[in-house]
């Protein structure tokens, strides 16, 4: 999941449920798993959405659409454009991984709940906050076309809807953004800075 974050433009799902709670972004069974493979999670992802009791595939659900289905790679997929309030209710770390694990590397909505914003950072997903009229803008834009591609550049905080031009800048913390630019963890960010501390520490 560590991977230098610096622009990503790739087409998009468009997921717009507002008020997404973390339990229909993983369900609570998948909780008890001690695995960390990404794998795993990713395909635990939106699950009871996605598939019937029986484990069919329910045909009308966005992911499961032909022209939204192909697994997020390279330029495909790895936006997600979401309904407002993205990851309210539990705070489950579980629904992070599930994003990542899946693939997507952007989750675009105009309000996240500030936990699950939080735990998208710490596994390297953006999260990208516009007004309520760019998110509709996007949505409109990938129903008419759902090769529309959106550009997100974290080092100028924007992100633009290709098929109209328009783009909107975002706010992230500064720490954030430096961790997702340079691949590091909050452990990562610690070793980097060892000599700084041990500098500090001696010259108290």
């Amino acid at each position: 999941m560590k991977e230098k974050f610096d622009t990503i433009e790739s087409t998009c799902i468009p997921i717009a449920i507002d008020n997404c709670n973390t339990d229909l972004i993983i369900p609570a069974r998948y909780l008890a798993s001690t695995t960390r493979d990404p794998q795993f999670f990713g395909d635990a992802f939106m699950h009871d959405l996605r598939f019937t009791a029986e484990g069919e595939a329910v045909a009308d659900f966005v992911m499961n659409r032909p022209e939204y289905s192909e697994k997020p790679h390279a330029g495909v997929h790895e936006i997600i454009v979401a309904g407002q309030n993205w990851g309210s209710g539990s705070s489950r770390e579980h629904a992070a991984w599930a994003i990542a694990g899946y693939g997507v590397r952007v989750v675009i909505s105009s309000s996240f709940a500030d936990i699950h914003r939080n735990n998208l950072l710490n596994c390297f997903v953006l999260p990208v906050i516009v007004s309520p009229d760019f998110q509709q803008e996007l949505f409109t834009s990938i129903a008419a076309d759902p090769q529309t591609r959106v550009r997100v550049d974290l080092p100028s905080q924007t992100v633009i809807n290709i098929a109209t031009g328009h783009s909107e800048r975002f706010p992230i913390n500064g720490y954030k953004k430096y961790c997702l630019m340079n691949a590091l963890d909050d452990i990562d960010f610690l070793l980097e800075s060892k000599d700084k501390i041990g500098t500090y520490e001696k010259e108290r």
